[in-house]
């Protein structure tokens, strides 16, 4: 009776998911599976262009490097607010908030004013007479990933300031009380402790900056195409439809396996995030 109780309970949630989720995903990857020329043709397709090889890749990397910045910074700063007072850690959290409150194009098209030729950080530098004449900062890999690590780090913040703040102050004291240096006990009590809120950080940030559009297509253009971008390209201007759902399909792909892999990883190193 309970089972049949939770089956009722959970079936529409489960069947929400089911239609607006699995379902279009499915008949998307379906698409690639029908396409004249074979069953993996499409696929054989995208793999045997040097470009297409190549954006796969550069969208990879800036994913990659995207998280691994916004882990460190983001649990250096998660940890200064834990340990904040009360009222100075409201005021922090909502600062780390704030910027999630404007759009992502919005704070995307800050960057191209930041970075610009004629932009802040340009007319900075030639005022300090760092730089005699402007840079090209943007349509770059870089400008790419400094804006992708500001839009989506407050997402690492939130998530690891709710792990650290349940770490119980007697571990720590006793921790400085056995000699251990405050290094020490980052590295041994806190970092461990710590580690299901980086693995939850990581996800939704590779996953955001894996799947991302309106920031690579503002600040990397056609020069720095990712998969966001190219799969739009496909679609709304080519309209080569089975060429995006295969970008769909490998991203889909890429994604899950990725998230596996990071997680039983993360399980190995500590059997405490299990």
């Amino acid at each position: 009776m309970k089972r049949l109780a939770g089956w009722m309970l959970s079936s529409p949630a489960t069947l929400a998911v089911s239609l607006f989720l699995i379902i279009p995903v499915a008949a998307t990857i379906s698409v690639t599976f029908t396409a004249p020329g074979g069953v993996f043709a499409p696929y054989v397709e995208f793999f045997s262009s040097g470009f297409q090889r190549t954006v796969l890749w550069r969208t990879f990397e800036v994913a990659a490097l995207t998280t691994i910045m916004a882990l460190f910074f983001g649990l250096l700063t998660a940890y200064v607010v834990s340990r904040c007072p009360p009222w100075m850690k409201s005021v922090l959290i909502v600062l780390a908030v704030f910027p999630l409150l404007t759009g992502v194009v919005v704070r995307s098209f800050a960057w191209l004013i930041i970075l610009g030729r004629n932009g802040v950080l340009n007319n900075t530098l030639e005022w300090l007479g760092v730089i005699e004449r402007p840079m090209a900062l943007l349509y770059s890999q870089t400008s790419v990933v400094i804006a992708m690590i500001y839009i989506f780090i407050p997402l690492m913040i939130l998530v690891l300031i709710g792990v650290l703040e349940n770490i119980p102050d007697d571990l720590l004291q006793a921790s400085s009380s056995l000699g251990a240096s405050p290094t020490a006990t980052f590295v041994q009590i806190i970092l461990p402790l710590a580690t299901p809120g980086l693995i939850v950080g990581a996800v939704l940030v590779f996953t955001a900056s894996f799947t991302s559009y309106a920031t690579p297509h503002l600040l990397g253009g056609t020069r720095q195409m990712m998969m966001g971008t190219f799969l739009h390209q496909r679609a709304m201007v080519s309209f080569d439809w089975v060429s995006a759902s295969t970008v769909a399909a490998i991203m889909v792909v890429v994604i899950v396996t990725t998230v596996l892999v990071m997680t039983r990883l993360a399980k190995r190193l500590n059997p405490m995030a299990s």
